[in-house]
């Protein structure tokens, strides 16, 4: 027998004695039948997720491989369950495990050999979750049953597993697992089960968007888990569960098309071509066919931001799978196409009748698949992490190019003009790929290395912006994602640059340095086409985020190595406290800090005189904005201004006398937030954002708007992305199927309807009339030509003969980016917006309107516009010269209100700080004011 033969027969052995050993140690362990009284994936059956915590309770009591961490709570309160999964023995030392996995991933201080005998001593960490999307019931289902085999079954590949692996199963959204299979259980008839038309959204705030949450780090779902995967496990492997499959298939699998991030390492796509590959095989090899990748969907990982992506950009392998499957039997269809093999669908399915145990038996293959590929490849997996970890490292300290798209076009621009190359026979045109063999001379390639275009050896975010506590906003969210930031302990100075104390700095000689450079960097996508001249093809998600643009955050870009009196954090920082300086007739609150309006909100809810001066002043030389907050002293309001200043980080500045300047009382304002039944996500969002500045609202739905009387009961009505419909040509368009009441519960059914141009229209225009505040964002700017205001779409081509027809996504198209916008500061609407006259928006397509010339005179003005033909920052904008002159943000004086449009999403996903102000400003500025 070779040494290798006797190798293996020893595992095996070894591996068979532990079955035995683990067999007499455990107790019975109870079957899902035996919990539920029904196996998981029986047809019509789903268990909730209070039937989970007892279960996975009892099995940890049961089994000696298993043990519980609760790893925060839910929106709604629920503990949110991690089942660890391995060994007894390996449980025995759970923290050293961990403890390697932390050293690897974050490589600092490793030596290559150091690293090698870690990888050999250590497990590897695997995270499989299901739930997130609880509409997409199949993953909660699928890790129900997952755990039980885990814990139960002692067959040599699973003991080989629970040997070399340790398994993070995590339940992603305890609330809607909770609320979908309630809801689905709730008949009693079981043919008539249906997880559809839920009454409100399956996460409290943003139901389906609790997958595009993972930089920004909002909910606090979000916020257990990038702890377990940032701080405290640091898996190597991160599975994220999804469903459905594309159609003609039964689930779509890893590898994932182009593009991919230019900022991560080139360890992760390979990395994530190798598990992939595992789990085609496992597949096939099983007879299970139906599985597809690649152009199967379209999913990329060019995106940072949801749960398999994030990790990327810390130096994981994040799987998605999309599977079909429903307790209620479905249908695979007949998609020609997808009974043809190809390399990304190599064994196809037939049409048929599917049942969910089906389903059920496809994801367990996959997660054993991900365990097997974890347990052969165990050191290559953690060793390799510390490798990207290393190479971060090392690139963060030296310098270093990123090449983007628009480098090589530059490259290929400067060549295609150089006649001396052209004339020679090599020329190609722009954008045309090289023929083998052939290419530019090598001092074209120097142009991707200009030392003006090397990437920052770190950032330097000044502790004196105007809104610091937006600043410290930002960082907490790179902490969250692991990232060590600095804070100067003492003022210092960089390339001749002088910085107060307080500043932070991010260096990115980090392990997780790709997401640095994702935060800070513009995204620069590739132009993506289906054929030269032909439709886009449209990205998974965004294409630009920059985070530290979308919040607005001052910072520099520092390209050479740089020390100083610097203080590493790896713990949320809390707001640097304010003061309340001197004493006077009153205090000056500054318009510029986003967190002045929690102030504001909660001095107007403790019946305090807030004043909103609405011209500049020049106190004891301090320059205050218009939109500054006055607040009269007296002995009651200045304790309370002083907690403030402590807690919020505000400052207030004591004034010798109330400023002699045309200002406004501000009052309570009755706010009315549109939603509809089964919840919108944007309103989700903006509920969210409303509490966390403190602002009182209620919930408004269509009926409510239809009955009128809008006056009596709103100063301001808000109309998100998706809830106002287009008037084409007398033409009445809703938003999603509705049930009828009598198949949902009675106190769901005032929520049902849709606002009309027929109905809902007419009252709203009543409402503006009559002194009401409308703001509008996104698509809801319909309104404007829904009650005929001097406005059209920008986004036109204008023909000779006078007619103009709307541009196609072949002429412009910007899908996700972050664009830049002029402001208008000296309009109320925009105060303490941008800088110099600039600030940054999330844009997705969104309207843009040309005014009417003579629409001053009929009460409507620009507040903001597009005023170049390039404002593309982040993400990708084709034909972006089209927006030049568009106006973004307008404001109308309809009747005695006032109607905002806000075309790009000002509030989107609760991640731009930046722009928060625009609605703040538009909810306050003369909506219940009393002029002085």
């Amino acid at each position: 027998m070779t040494l290798h033969a006797t190798r293996r027969f020893s595992l095996v052995c070894g591996l068979l004695l532990a079955a035995a050993s683990a067999v007499q140690a455990q107790t019975h362990i109870t079957t899902p039948k035996d919990e539920f009284g029904f196996d998981i994936g029986a047809d019509y059956h789903l268990a909730n997720y209070t039937q989970l915590m007892d279960y996975w309770t009892k099995l940890a009591h049961e089994s000696n491989r298993m043990v519980l961490d609760t790893i925060g709570r839910s929106a709604e309160g629920r503990p949110m369950l991690m089942a660890i999964i391995t060994s007894p023995e390996n449980l025995k030392q759970l923290d050293h495990y961990k403890e390697i996995a932390r050293k690897l991933a974050l490589a600092k201080g490793l030596t290559d050999d150091q690293a090698h005998a870690l990888a050999r001593e250590g497990k590897a960490v695997v995270w499989i979750d299901g739930g997130l999307h609880a509409t997409e019931v199949l993953g909660a289902q699928q890790l129900l049953e997952t755990v039980y085999e885990m814990v139960s079954k002692t067959d040599p590949e699973t003991m080989r597993f629970l040997h070399d692996d340790i398994l993070l199963a995590v339940l992603c959204n305890p609330d809607g697992m909770e609320l979908v299979s309630n809801w689905y259980n709730r008949q009693a008839d079981t043919l008539k089960r249906s997880t559809s038309d839920i009454p409100v959204l399956y996460q409290k705030y943003v139901g389906h968007d609790d997958n595009r949450d993972f930089y920004m780090v909002n909910q606090p779902e979000t916020q257990a888990m990038v702890h377990v995967m940032y701080h405290d496990w640091f898996p190597q492997i991160v599975y994220n569960h999804h469903q459905t499959g594309p159609a003609g298939t039964v689930i779509f699998t890893p590898p994932f098309r182009d593009p991919f991030n230019y900022n991560f390492d080139a360890l992760v796509p390979l990395g994530i071509d190798l598990v992939g590959a595992a789990m085609h095989n496992r597949y096939a090899a099983e007879g299970k066919g139906g599985v597809t990748s690649r152009s199967g969907s379209s999913y990329s990982t060019w995106w940072n931001g949801g749960l398999r992506t994030t990790v990327y950009f810390h130096n994981m392998i994040g799987l998605l799978t999309e599977a079909i499957g429903n307790p209620t039997p479905i249908t695979i269809p007949f998609v020609p196409d997808n009974e043809l093999p190809h390399g990304d669908l190599p064994l196809p399915i037939a049409p048929q009748t599917w049942h969910f145990s089906q389903s059920i038996a496809y994801e367990l293959t996959a997660n054993r698949a991900v365990l097997d590929v974890a347990s052969k490849y165990r050191e290559d997996f953690l060793y390799n992490i510390y490798r990207m970890g290393k190479n971060s490292i090392e690139r963060g300290s030296r310098d270093s190019w990123t090449v983007t798209p628009d480098a090589i076009a530059a490259v290929e621009k400067a060549a295609a003009s150089d006649r001396e190359y052209a004339s020679s026979g090599n020329g190609r045109a722009s954008g045309a790929k090289a023929p083998f063999g052939r290419g530019l001379p090598s001092n074209y390639f120097a142009m991707l290395h200009k030392p003006e275009n090397r990437d920052p050896r770190g950032y330097i975010i000044p502790s004196d912006q105007p809104d610091f506590l937006s600043a410290t906003k930002f960082v907490n969210t790179l902490i969250r994602n692991g990232v060590t930031v600095d804070r100067a302990t003492a003022p210092f100075t960089v390339n001749g640059k002088h910085y107060p104390a307080g500043s932070y700095v991010v260096k990115t000689d980090q392990a997780f340095r790709p997401h640095i450079l994702d935060m800070f960097e513009p995204q620069d996508y590739p132009n993506d086409f289906r054929y030269p001249g032909g439709p886009p093809i449209p990205p998974y998600d965004m294409t630009g985020w920059t985070l530290a643009y979308q919040m607005g955050v001052h910072f520099d870009r520092v390209l050479d190595g740089f020390d100083g009196p610097f203080q590493p954090y790896d713990t949320l920082f809390a707001p640097p406290a304010g003061s309340v300086e001197g004493s006077g007739a009153g205090y000056l609150l500054s318009h510029e800090t986003n967190d002045a309006f929690i102030a504001v909100n909660e001095l107007l809810q403790a019946k305090h005189d807030v004043y909103w001066l609405e011209q500049p002043v020049t106190v004891k030389g301090q320059h205050f904005g218009q939109g500054t907050f006055y607040i009269p002293a007296s002995s009651s309001v200045t304790p309370m201004l002083r907690t403030m200043a402590r807690q919020l980080g505000v400052d207030f500045v004591a004034a010798p006398s109330r400023p002699a300047v045309k200002s406004f009382k501000m009052h309570p304002v009755r706010v009315g937030l549109w939603d509809q039944y089964g919840g919108s996500i944007p309103s989700g969002w903006t509920r969210w954002l409303l509490e966390q500045y403190d602002f009182p609202y209620r919930l408004v739905f269509p009926q409510e708007l239809d009955a009128g009387n809008l006056n009596q009961k709103f100063d301001v009505l808000i109309f998100v992305e998706g809830a106002i419909p287009s008037n084409d040509g007398g033409g009445r368009r809703g938003f999603g199927r509705q049930p009828s009441a009598n198949e949902i519960p009675a106190e769901y059914r005032n929520r049902l309807g849709s606002v009309t141009v027929e109905k809902t229209v007419p009252q709203l225009k009543k409402f503006l009339e009559d002194g009401g505040t409308i703001l509008t964002v996104g698509s809801s700017a319909n309104l404007a030509y829904d009650i005929g205001l001097p406005v059209s779409n920008a986004l036109v081509e204008r023909k000779p003969d006078g007619t103009v027809k709307p541009l196609t996504q072949e002429q412009f198209y910007a899908p996700g980016s972050v664009l830049q916008v002029a402001v208008d500061t000296t309009q109320p609407l925009a105060a303490g917006v941008g800088t110099a006259g600039k600030v940054d928006v999330m844009f997705d397509n969104d309207p843009v309107l040309r005014l009417a010339p003579d629409a001053d005179a009929q009460g409507l003005h620009a507040v903001a516009w597009f005023d170049s033909p390039t404002p593309l920052r982040s993400g990708w904008a084709w034909g972006q010269g089209y927006l030049d002159n568009g106006v973004a943000v307008t404001e109308a004086q309809v009747g005695k209100g006032r109607l905002v449009m806000f075309g790009p999403r000002v509030t989107f996903r609760g991640q731009p700080h930046g722009t928060f102000k625009f609605l703040f400003n538009g909810i306050y500025y003369r909506s219940g004011a009393e002029k002085q």
